[in-house]
């Protein structure tokens, strides 16, 4: 017969994770393992968060006897429930049901110019976006993504006892199993749906949701009292060519180029001629050649470009 692992064992161990993760918290195995550990048994899921929050607000230093003194021959087992006493004690305001899922949540941001593929422990994909954050959090009743800026594109796992919920500032964005993307930008979010049906909504807002369906996009806006009808958009490849590591431009003006290329590079395009921004233009680049856009542009409308160590300047002949 196994035996079933004491209270006090519980929270030792939790004190143990604790200070593990808050040195090694960048290691993505140290997490896994952690996951593992919580989901083995619902009592350490309060323990942990009993821990965490003592780690919060007492001398690290002790908390970190937990983990690094072993007890000694003869000592007085009273003064080791004190030590894990301690811990809960100052961590009573805490329920497990609001610290716990942080404590699961991953948290992924990109650099300037990067693109990265994270898969997720349901089978859902985001494709994250250059300069762009993002926090995944999967519970058992929801898979929680928070997009605190730049873009992300999410192919969700079909499971409908597990709502997949972006919230974008105000906006939320829920699916069951779709494709779809968020750009969080200023006053509001960009949601393009290529595949399947989300639904869309303001945090304290009094108007029902909005279904976008594959095929469309929405501008949510901040404001909770006003959601625009989602559009079709048959453009929603272009716009979602990214996700390769590509700009293509079907008829955009040359300002609008740049300032898409702008979002990837250090090195910045400035169309200094008024007239030359305006014109229209068709290709297809890699996000990282900023350079030969320019040059491009240059030959199509007779200009010329100037380069410095983080500008390229576009103007006409």
């Amino acid at each position: 017969m196994v035996e079933r692992e004491s209270a006090a064992d519980i929270e030792a161990d939790a004190a143990r994770w604790v200070v593990r993760l808050d040195r090694d918290g960048k290691n993505p195995d140290l997490r896994s393992d952690l996951e593992a550990w919580l989901a083995a048994d619902r009592r350490r899921v309060g323990a942990y968060a009993r821990a965490e929050a003592a780690w919060t607000h007492m001398d690290r230093a002790s908390v970190l006897a937990v983990e690094t003194r072993s007890p000694e021959v003869g000592a007085s087992p009273v003064r080791r429930r004190r030590v894990i006493a301690g811990l809960g004690a100052l961590a009573a305001g805490l329920t497990a049901a609001f610290v716990a899922p942080r404590l699961l949540a991953r948290r992924y941001d990109t650099a300037l110019g990067e693109i990265r593929r994270v898969p997720m422990s349901d089978g859902s994909v985001a494709a994250i976006n250059t300069d762009s954050t993002l926090e995944i959090a999967m519970r058992p009743n929801l898979r929680a993504v928070k997009l605190e800026r730049g873009e992300a594109w999410f192919a969700v796992a079909k499971d409908p006892e597990r709502p997949f919920v972006v919230e974008s500032g105000p906006v939320r964005v829920r699916a069951v199993g779709t494709a779809f993307s968020v750009r969080k930008r200023e006053g509001g979010s960009d949601v393009l749906v290529t595949e399947g049906v989300v639904e869309v909504w303001t945090k304290d807002g009094d108007i029902a949701p909005r279904r976008v369906a594959a095929g469309e996009r929405m501008f949510a806006e901040n404001d909770a009292d006003a959601l625009t009808s989602p559009k079709a958009d048959a453009d929603l490849g272009r716009q979602l060519a990214w996700r390769d590591g590509q700009i293509v431009l079907d008829g955009q003006t040359l300002a609008e180029a740049a300032a898409e290329f702008n979002r990837y590079n250090d090195r910045k395009i400035k169309v200094a001629d008024p007239r030359l921004a305006d014109e229209r233009f068709v290709g297809w680049f890699r996000t990282n050649d900023p350079e030969g856009f320019a040059e491009a542009a240059a030959t199509t409308f007779n200009g010329r470009v100037s380069l410095s160590d983080d500008t390229i300047v576009l103007r006409g002949g």
